[in-house]
């Protein structure tokens, strides 16, 4: 029955996700063909970084991570008047730290953007100042959806905050084209704000509903804040050394030629489909099973369910890395080529995306291997291997970047996500006693076989289709992708049935249950 919540909620997430990435392609579509790629949306894409760190140093990261454990570990031993007495504690905190927090952003931005992206010009950075102080109201509201979002999750509710996602890319497009005639490029950063609202909005109704129980209070020894705060602090040392990580590769990438901070940031967004589509889906999904079991302590479901987690996800992202590796360059051609967007920038992008996408079976892991320590109420050994990660992610940004450019980068993020993935395994092993560790390793090496296969078979079919169609047109690019795309597809699993590989029969099991069943 546990088993058959976590795939209808896995569904969910995952339709929501689908529908949510493709509203930000198209929200990217529309900015790119407007704007290109370049200085001007260098400085739009640059203008999310001193916010973005705000919300996750305070929410996003260090806050979820911790919070989802210990209020679900409340509610799985009824104890739900105690629940939400302590999360309305944290959010009263959270408020007023943020708060101060916009307020001192505001009052340094210039300062900030400028240890950010030296390498701008001053009309550059001129323009990122005053994205980044739209933004700064973008990173309020979502501080409200990420609480919000946290206890809905913890009753196993997922609908209102999947819907809030495709509300927020909705309204930055809608935003954005109805205020750019006049504003610019600053229309879309109101189209931040204006969904980031939405995202709240929609889940505050659901909240009441389940029986809101906000109090005024700043008791900081309540037993479930001082749990919280415990857990809390070395995920947010880890996440100030990650957001360091990115501030370096951002001041790097503004040194580069303009465009590819854009070139980076668009690159990894089409790396993190996958990601955001199956990894995050099924990590959010299992994440509220394995603190319940964790709280119960049924040690081997606890297991059972993390290995399911892990296995699901590679089985679904190594033959994802491998389409995105073959078909890179008629992948970006298609999604993003027309307007303002030149096919420099396409190459810029795809160049990128090759090394970005090496590393994506290993971050979609990382989804599922994190959420197995804050289920065990262990935040320290995600961030000490995170720590160890992003050193050496620094490292290797300095010496890649002298040999292969802002595809260094890339590269530099990939090995580092590798390196972390077999750092959480190990320690998890000695941790439980065993994981299964050689079944996940012979499944991997089935998919990444497999996977292999399927991207030869997808590009020698792109290149046959370029060869004889007028690829500049966008019909022939759609049937180039699509065809190729689909042979790898059948291969893939072809191959998987051939090899009798269990995670097919899980997957299709998820899916199955969730297009058969109501929600």
């Amino acid at each position: 029955m546990e088993g058959q919540r976590v795939a209808k909620a896995a569904g969910l997430i995952m339709i929501s996700m689908v529908v949510s990435r493709i509203l930000g392609y198209l929200r990217d579509v529309v900015i790119y063909a407007q704007f290109g790629q370049n200085r001007i949306t260098d400085a739009y894409n640059a203008a999310f970084s001193v916010p973005d760190f705000l919300y996750m140093l305070l929410v996003g990261g260090a806050l979820s991570s911790s919070f989802i454990p210990v209020f679900s570990s409340y509610i799985a031993t009824e104890r739900e008047k105690e629940a939400w007495e302590m999360a309305s504690i944290v959010f009263n905190v959270i408020m007023v730290l943020m708060v101060v927090g916009i307020s001192l952003g505001l009052i340094y931005t210039p300062k900030l953007i400028y240890l950010l992206v030296p390498g701008f010009n001053p009309a550059s950075l001129e323009l990122t100042v005053m994205l980044t102080r739209i933004m700064f109201a973008q990173a309020f509201f979502m501080a409200l959806s990420g609480m919000s979002m946290g206890i809905l999750n913890s009753y196993k509710h997922f609908f209102a905050p999947a819907l809030g996602s495709v509300l927020y890319n909705l309204a930055i497009i809608a935003v954005g084209l109805l205020l750019s005639p006049l504003l610019g490029i600053a229309g879309f950063s109101v189209g931040v704000v204006v969904g980031a609202m939405l995202n709240f909005g929609v889940q505050l109704p659901v909240l009441i509903r389940m029986g809101l129980r906000y109090r005024f209070s700043f008791n900081l020894t309540h037993p479930g804040v001082r749990k919280l705060g415990s857990l809390m602090l070395p995920v947010l040392i880890g996440l100030s050394v990650t957001q360091f990580n990115l501030f370096v590769n951002q001041n790097l990438a503004s040194t580069l030629a303009p465009g590819i901070v854009a070139a980076l940031r668009t690159a990894q967004r089409l790396m993190q489909l996958p990601i955001g589509v199956f990894a995050i889906a099924v990590a959010v999904a299992v994440f509220p099973t394995l603190t319940s079991q964790a709280a119960r302590k049924e040690r081997e479901q606890f297991k059972h369910t993390m290995s399911l987690g892990i296995r699901s996800v590679i089985f679904l992202t190594v033959p994802a890395a491998a389409g995105l590796i073959s078909l890179r360059v008629p992948i970006v051609r298609l999604l993003f080529e027309q307007g303002k967007f030149t096919p420099q920038a396409t190459q810029a992008t795809a160049y990128a995306l090759l090394f970005y996408s090496l590393g994506l079976f290993a971050y979609s892991a990382i989804q599922v291997l994190n959420r197995v320590f804050y289920a065990l109420h262990d935040t320290r050994t995600p961030v000490t291997g995170g720590v160890l990660t992003i050193l050496l992610n620094i490292y290797l940004n300095f010496v890649l970047i002298k040999k292969l450019g802002h595809g260094g980068l890339a590269l530099a993020y990939s090995v580092a996500g590798i390196f972390n993935m077999m750092l959480l395994l190990f320690i998890l092993k000695r941790k439980l006693g065993g994981i299964n560790g050689y079944q996940m390793l012979f499944s991997f090496v089935k998919s990444l076989f497999a996977a292999s296969v399927m991207g030869l078979c997808s590009y020698v079919v792109a290149s046959y289709i370029e060869q004889v169609t007028d690829i500049s047109l966008k019909i022939n690019q759609a049937l180039q992708v699509f065809a190729a795309a689909g042979a790898g597809m059948i291969v893939y699993i072809l191959l998987a049935l051939i090899f009798r590989m269990e995670e097919a029969t899980m997957v299709m099991g998820i899916l199955k249950r969730r297009f058969s069943r109501p929600v």
